[in-house]
């Protein structure tokens, strides 16, 4: 039966039978593997936090976007006789103008959404794996988890705030 609490042995079993660690050696690669995967741990949720921004960016970014098909001279003889009426006093322009409902490209969202769902997973994934690795409880292995999430978020948090 495994024990149930923190040792500081140089021998454990990560995860899978083939990941079986004998030696500082070999612990200490280890520790750096999951030091590794806890810091992408950290900036994939990061990446998620900014995919889901910038999605929600660009889709109200221009919502008085011209389609594609509109031909440029169309557009400029538009934009002529809205700014003769804009210059004329009228009852019209006194009264409020609905706004055009913003255009979504539903191709995009659906691609980020894609996206999105592959990160969520892969970060569910990854997450009960350094959970399990913290449940090997052996020290090292705990250490490198906590200070992997600690340098991930170090890094991480200035791009957050960038978003």
């Amino acid at each position: 039966m495994m024990s149930m609490t923190f040792g500081v042995s140089s021998s454990v079993t990560l995860l899978f039978d083939f990941w079986d660690v004998h030696g500082p050696t070999g612990m200490l690669l280890s520790v750096i593997v999951v030091f590794l995967l806890t810091v992408f741990y950290e900036l994939l949720k990061v990446w998620r936090v900014w995919l889901g921004s910038s999605s929600k960016l660009a889709q109200s970014q221009s919502p008085y976007a011209a389609p594609p098909s509109v031909r440029s001279d169309s557009i400029s003889a538009l934009e002529s006789s809205i700014s003769a009426l804009e210059s004329s006093p009228s009852e019209s322009s006194l009264t409020p103008m609905q706004t055009p409902p913003p255009t979504v490209n539903t191709r995009h969202s659906w691609f980020l959404h894609s996206i999105q769902t592959v990160l969520h997973m892969l970060q569910v994934s990854l997450g009960y794996m350094l959970m399990l690795c913290v449940m090997s409880y052996n020290t090292w292995i705990f250490l490198g988890v906590i200070v992997g999430s600690v340098v991930g978020y170090f890094i991480s948090f200035p791009l957050l705030g960038k978003i």
